[in-house]
């Protein structure tokens, strides 16, 4: 008999990678308007209701950078609810495995590069998005202990930077990857002679395909015996001026890339040392170049859609 697979948040973008690749597994989902995460006497009786065999937490308040700095409050409560209603309800309802999906953003602004997962907790966060990551320090926290206490297999993966099927390219709330594919788009749509990138374009930055890391977490729920926390990205990283190439050929512009030194470049890199992963056996399957079509591709498809995330 397949076991059953509840994951939370599956209308995002990793949730639904997560659902396309659950082979094997009876999975169930659940809409905001079906449960609400927030509602912790909801996902109680739901989870005991239902009795998943694993529990997968995907779902998160997610933005970017003028968002968390605007709604900071909301970011760590929200993240904060729904983490603990799922932990502690999976608990009571006698769920013996979850895996809680965080972020890289975890790990200290001036953390050694590449960054290993023992680096978590040695000096200060990024302060833009602090809110966040303590909210999701915590959720890694929380499975770490229950698992010490409990005896229980609550354990936790932390992503990179991803890309992918339904990625949200809004114009001001999306991440560096679906903004370019969309303003790439744009200009060659306009037949503008250049676009303009923030920034020098030599930070260096690092990309996951959602189905990696949808790949990564089955992967590890497979294990007998995985680590409390493992980082989930390619191990290789490029420069946003690279980026914005990749992505320009990807598109089909071809007009010029200018750069514009007097906006803010962040923090120069943001690598993973995906060493703890790999050694249980896990890689990367999907190169940049090849993601980046894929992803050019949905966007397309997504055009004057309901599905888009515009």
């Amino acid at each position: 008999m397949s076991r059953k697979l509840f994951i939370a948040g599956d209308r995002g973008m990793v949730g639904s990678a997560l659902v396309r690749a659950a082979c094997g597994y009876d999975v169930l989902t659940a809409s905001r308007a079906e449960l609400d995460l927030l509602d912790q006497r909801a996902v109680f009786d739901w989870l005991a209701e239902k009795k998943p065999d694993v529990v997968v937490i995907a779902a998160a308040k997610v933005g970017g950078i003028h968002a968390n700095a605007t709604y900071p409050a909301d970011f760590i409560y929200e993240n904060l609810a729904i983490e603990m209603n799922l932990i502690e309800g999976s608990r009571r309802a006698g769920v013996p495995r979850v895996l809680f999906l965080g972020s890289s953003c975890i790990y200290p602004k001036q953390a050694p590069q590449p960054m290993t997962e023992d680096c978590l907790l040695t000096s200060p966060l990024e302060p833009t998005n602090e809110a966040y990551a303590i909210a999701k320090i915590a959720g890694l926290k929380l499975c770490q202990h229950y698992r010490a206490q409990h005896g229980l297999l609550y354990h936790s993966a932390m992503p990179t930077n991803l890309y992918g099927p339904g990625d949200n390219y809004h114009a001001e709330n999306s991440h560096v990857i679906p903004a370019l594919i969309r303003r790439f788009h744009e200009a060659k749509e306009r037949g503008d002679a250049s676009v303009t990138i923030w920034g020098t374009g030599t930070p260096c930055r690092e990309f996951l395909h959602v189905d990696d890391l949808a790949a990564a977490c089955l992967h590890l729920l497979e294990q007998d015996n995985p680590p409390d926390w493992v980082n989930v990205g390619t191990g290789e990283d490029l420069t946003i001026l690279d980026l914005a190439i990749l992505v320009a050929e990807t598109t089909g512009f071809a007009g010029e890339i200018l750069t514009d030194p007097t906006k803010p470049d962040g923090t120069p890199r943001k690598l993973l040392d995906i060493s703890k992963i790999r050694a249980t056996g896990w890689c990367p399957t999907i190169g940049l170049r090849e993601g980046l079509a894929a992803a050019y591709q949905d966007f397309l498809a997504s055009l004057g859609t309901a599905a888009a995330r515009l």
